[in-house]
């Protein structure tokens, strides 16, 4: 087995409620409060701001040319690639691009960002990339299940082009790029190891259950 695979068996009961969360339900329903889609949109972009610079202590702790390769194209993924998606809603809600950062990261975002931060000082590489793992392979999780629950009715829905993102074969490939490095980097380790690893990707994966709460119920 895979230690990824491993990882998944201990998380997808906290996986599969995400796709019962009502924000993303009533994203597939096409019935999401658009001011919460635009207030969910401001946190998660400073959200990547705080999960790149995740990427980048990886890339300073990484022990060869490839690994620091793997950080570095995941960093320019994150900016631009992510954001790109949302920036481009973010524009048609009128928002100034350049003026995000000076909305205020609500508790739950820094909560889950200061973790993985704080991971990525004090922990190894294989910590880190554990911490960080849950957020690009539960989106595409969830966007492929909610474009396989709402494909007949996805014609219209004000947030196809999220679904679409995620769901997508490029986006698959960057989920399988980061699920390929774990598995790589923690094919050698004990069982004491393991476990910790384990702890750390479900911990992360509650703290993306409480992003998804925090985007429901709090509007900027």
């Amino acid at each position: 087995m895979l230690f990824t695979d491993y990882l998944f068996e201990n998380v997808k009961y906290i996986w599969d409620d995400y796709l019962n969360h009502p924000f993303l339900k009533e994203m597939g329903e096409g019935t999401l409060d658009r001011e919460k889609f635009k207030s969910y949109l401001i946190q998660d972009y400073l959200y990547l701001k705080e999960y790149a610079k995740v990427y980048s202590m990886a890339l300073i702790k990484s022990e060869s040319i490839k690994q620091m390769k793997f950080c570095q194209e995941s960093i320019n993924g994150i900016l631009e690639d992510e954001s790109a998606n949302h920036i481009w809603y973010l524009k048609n809600f009128g928002e100034n691009i350049e003026e995000l950062e000076k909305y205020k990261i609500k508790e739950a975002n820094e909560n889950y960002t200061s973790y993985m931060k704080s991971i990525s000082l004090s922990g190894n590489l294989k910590e880190i990339m554990v911490s960080a793992l849950p957020c690009a392979w539960s989106y595409y999780y969830i966007g492929k299940k909610l474009k396989e629950i709402y494909k007949d009715s996805m014609e219209g829905n004000f947030f196809e082009s999220w679904i679409e993102c995620y769901s997508s074969e490029e986006y698959a490939f960057v989920a399988k790029k980061n699920i390929d490095f774990v598995n790589e980097l923690c094919k050698n380790i004990d069982e004491i190891e393991k476990e910790k690893l384990k702890e750390i990707f479900i911990k992360a994966s509650i703290y993306e259950m409480k992003f998804w709460d925090m985007a429901y119920e709090e509007v900027i």
